[in-house]
């Protein structure tokens, strides 16, 4: 959510922002609702303070034997309260109004993120390691998987339809060996670990933005509860509704979680193996700092996602994201693509992006710089570290052998409790 006073006195600054997204703003709509609010509550303060002028008088008059003029001024009050009470429910009426067009505002993009309108117009910036070379047609890793029996897709989709994985045996294993690994690494670079529940209300959702816009990709449970689209979701919330002490920034937290989306793109578009889930596992990093730290925090975060494919030894490239395809929510954003041999192109597994302060007025999550001080709101940012599908497919088509088997990662190695996976 953006600053209102911002809409009110930029209007301008949101349309270009909005238009750098190729994105819709509601600003008329909201000048329009937000001039009708401010006049409706103008007069209704007027009208509150003259009846508790009236009010005050009535005993007054009453002690001067001005009876007339009392009971004139009791009908005053009585009609000043009528109007009061109509207005007050105008006034409430406007005010949810104004917060449903905020809602839909998306973020400013930083002067530092790239214009273009999709992901053919995102700019690679940074390239880690060599492309595997093979002596032999590297296999894509749903081959791969399936002769190791590493995963069981159609009785995954058997269970639970198109987008549902069965993970078997040493499969399962290289799964769980993942998420554990990501954490471990995490919490050794500063983050704090949490489990969070896989389960949110709508205003945790609300809170980072997933609500309204994207109830259609959730998956909802009953009227206040969805399944997490993302460790994101009830991370970011764990502060929601609170001031935290300025001192203590920037708070660090990761998390593991599965994560659940009904969209998992476009159909027959990179959906084979394991390239689009409706159901995958995901380590999520969350970090609440003060404003002026937030973009030097944000290239730390960037820093700890690499970190993960570099200790997994995985070829990728570093992307930052063009303003057109970052999505509502974010300010700048950088995308971590892994190599996938087999398939030969590169496969997202981590955005990592700063919200500056659209999610905490969302949330309302703020923080003093010292005691007594006004609260201010906190920058928020997450990355993934990583998603776990992808990273998954493309170990398995680096680490393949001639032989069909796959050598594990020296670092899952101990997770595991093997170097290498074969029949």
């Amino acid at each position: 959510m953006l600053d209102r006073d911002l809409i009110r006195n930029h209007p301008d600054v949101i349309r270009a922002g909005a238009s750098r997204k190729h994105l819709s703003a509601p600003v008329d709509e909201f000048l329009a609702v937000d001039a009708e609010w401010r006049q409706l509550t103008t007069a209704l303060q007027t009208n509150q303070a003259e009846m508790n002028r009236i009010s005050k008088s009535i005993g007054a008059l009453m002690g001067q034997g001005k009876k007339d003029e009392a009971e004139a001024a009791k009908a005053t009050t009585k009609s000043l309260k009528d109007e009061i009470q109509a207005a007050e429910g105008t006034v409430r009426e406007l005010e949810h109004r104004l917060r449903e067009i905020e809602l839909q505002m998306p973020n400013m993009p930083h002067e530092s993120t790239p214009d273009g309108e999709t992901d053919s117009d995102n700019v690679p910036i940074k390239v880690w390691g060599e492309p595997k070379e093979f002596d032999f047609e590297p296999k894509p890793h749903w081959d791969i998987a399936e002769a190791l029996s590493l995963v069981d897709l159609p009785r995954g989709v058997k269970i639970a339809g198109s987008g549902f994985v069965l993970y078997t045996g040493m499969g399962a294993r290289l799964q769980r060996a993942l998420f554990n690994f990501m954490i471990d690494l995490q919490s050794s670079r500063g983050y704090h670990e949490v489990y969070p529940p896989y389960i949110a209300n709508r205003a945790s959702l609300i809170g980072t933005g997933n609500l309204p816009k994207f109830e259609e990709d959730l998956y909802k449970v009953d009227d206040d509860a969805y399944l997490i689209p993302t460790a994101e979701v009830p991370i970011t919330n764990v502060y929601r509704d609170e001031i935290l002490d300025g001192d203590a920034l920037p708070i660090r937290l990761a998390g593991y979680s599965g994560c659940f989306r009904r969209e998992a793109g476009a159909a027959g578009k990179d959906t084979r193996g394991l390239q689009r889930l409706h159901q995958f596992d995901k380590v999520e990093m969350v970090k609440f700092c003060r404003p002026e730290d937030s973009y030097d925090e944000l290239e730390r975060m960037l820093e700890d996602g690499e970190a993960v494919l570099q200790a997994l030894g995985l070829h990728y490239r570093v992307v930052a994201v063009c303003a057109g395809d970052m999505g509502a929510k974010g300010a700048k954003q950088y995308d971590l693509e892994a190599w996938s041999p087999a398939l030969k192109k590169w496969l997202e597994v981590s955005s990592i992006s700063n919200f500056e302060a659209y999610q905490s007025r969302r949330a309302n999550i703020r923080f003093r710089r010292e005691v007594g001080a006004k609260p201010e709101f906190v920058h928020i940012l997450n990355g993934s570290a990583l998603g776990i599908p992808r990273t998954y497919a493309t170990i398995l088509e680096t680490y393949q052998r001639v032989d069909g088997s796959v050598e594990v990662p020296e670092v899952l190695q101990r997770y595991v409790g093997s170097n290498v996976l074969s029949s």
